[in-house]
């Protein structure tokens, strides 16, 4: 991940999205966690589930997806989970699970199951994953470019990035940033949201500006009412997220509010020592104690309830960024947060409300819509295939052409509306 000052020439920290220039960029550590989108969260879009759900297969037959079918298949059905082996849960996800659905009667508008991770057979349980995984079993990127360099149509350059595309009647060229140039019949364009967008307004492609859509998150801590047995930390487990909760309330949005249950990890009692250990001289040991104890759901919101960021171009070729907050957002926050707590509860689990954190916009790195797909695009809007308005040669395949940021993972609808575009384009 580059420094912001490598990508924005007026870093603030209130906007926390950062880019990569990476081979694989930011899969080299990331959570894993993928979801497709629900349905009625596309409504509007030129696309729908079903458009993706041939791509949904295409990405699972290369990238690894653990996971197992349970009540969450009927939300998403345009994923199927038959034959997909979950990793193995955590003795906290496992009590979680077995006090909400031993509570007995309906939680309306909530669904709980176990998480999907694009994460390969053969998990060893070593708790690393927050830090990379040593076995190379969380999906990367990078991992498939050994394969891709067999075929002989393939090459991979790495060195300067692009600055600048043009486009003319008979093909497309790239300038790079030492000024060479790279020709084709057709472009791709996939660098990440704000690559792409530096690098579109650098080529007069999408007007002076671009307005960059987010999926706000936050974190909700709970306890568990009795440490499990020897603490969490002696147990083999993995550290990627163990639970998925789905709140389809309209009550609190007209979209989905998702949310990811993490159990223990080494930087809970970190984070507790850091925040607060400071105030209560000689509170460590209270706080380790705390954190064996601690869960955390990690809450998003669909784009509507959040920041919204104004993207320039600056003249050194960075890129300049102005935040918009979105005045709603901390009730929106709040409300989710509840109805979230309300459904940890029935597994058992103590929220607390006291430290729900919002966090800054663009942390949750969901985030894109800064050229969506339109039926009949116009100035600012991109086709079913990407192409932005008034081009025929250049297809945009990140998160830019998203309509909007629904809450759930970004990932796998991004791959899978990227081979959507690479499968349809001319």
């Amino acid at each position: 991940m580059e420094a912001a000052s490598a990508t924005y020439a007026d870093p603030t920290p209130d906007f926390a999205l950062r880019a990569s220039q990476a081979m694989g960029g930011l899969s080299n550590l990331w959570g894993a966690a993928v979801l497709p989108y629900r349905g009625s969260d596309m409504a509007g879009w030129p696309i729908t589930d079903s458009d993706l759900a041939p791509h949904y297969q295409a990405v699972a037959a290369f990238m690894p997806i653990s996971g197992q079918t349970d009540p969450l298949q009927s939300l998403f059905p345009a994923l199927s989970m038959a034959g997909h082996t979950a990793l193995p849960t955590s003795p906290q996800a496992q009590a979680v699970l077995a006090r909400y659905h031993q509570r007995g009667g309906a939680d309306p508008g909530a669904t709980l199951g176990l998480a999907r991770q694009a994460v390969a057979p053969g998990c060893q349980l070593c708790g690393q994953c927050l830090h990379g995984c040593p076995w190379g079993l969380i999906w990367q990127a990078g991992q498939h470019l050994a394969a891709l360099r067999q075929n002989p149509l393939f090459t991979y350059r790495g060195g300067p990035p692009v600055r600048h595309i043009a486009e003319g009647a008979d093909g497309v060229a790239l300038t790079m940033a030492d000024g060479s140039t790279v020709a084709g019949d057709r472009v791709f364009l996939g660098a990440g949201v704000l690559e792409s967008a530096r690098i579109l307004l650098a080529s007069g492609i999408a007007g002076d500006s671009l307005t960059l859509l987010d999926s706000a998150h936050g974190f909700l801590p709970a306890l568990q009412p009795r440490g499990p047995g020897a603490g969490p930390e002696a147990s083999p487990r993995h550290t990627l997220t163990q639970l998925f909760l789905e709140i389809d309330d309209p009550a609190i949005s007209a979209h989905l509010v998702h949310a990811q249950i993490y159990g223990w990890n080494e930087f809970y009692a970190r984070d507790l020592i850091a925040g607060y250990g400071r105030r209560l001289p000689f509170s460590a040991p209270l706080w380790r104690m705390l954190a064996r104890r601690l869960m955390v759901a990690q809450i998003f919101l669909h784009s509507d309830h959040s920041a919204r960021a104004t993207l320039r171009l600056a003249s050194d070729g960075r890129l300049t960024v102005a935040v918009a907050q979105n005045p709603d957002l901390p009730v929106q926050f709040a409300a989710a947060a509840r109805r979230v707590g309300t459904s940890l509860t029935r597994g058992g689990l103590m929220p607390l409300a006291f430290a729900a954190r919002l966090n800054p916009p663009g942390s949750s790195f969901h985030a894109g819509g800064t050229v969506p797909m339109a039926a009949s695009p116009i100035a600012g809007q991109s086709d079913p295939v990407g192409r932005p308005a008034g081009r025929g040669r250049l297809h945009l395949i990140d998160a830019s052409v998203l309509p909007a940021i629904p809450a759930t993972t970004i990932t796998l609808p991004v791959m899978a509306n990227a081979h959507r575009i690479g499968t349809l384009a001319p």
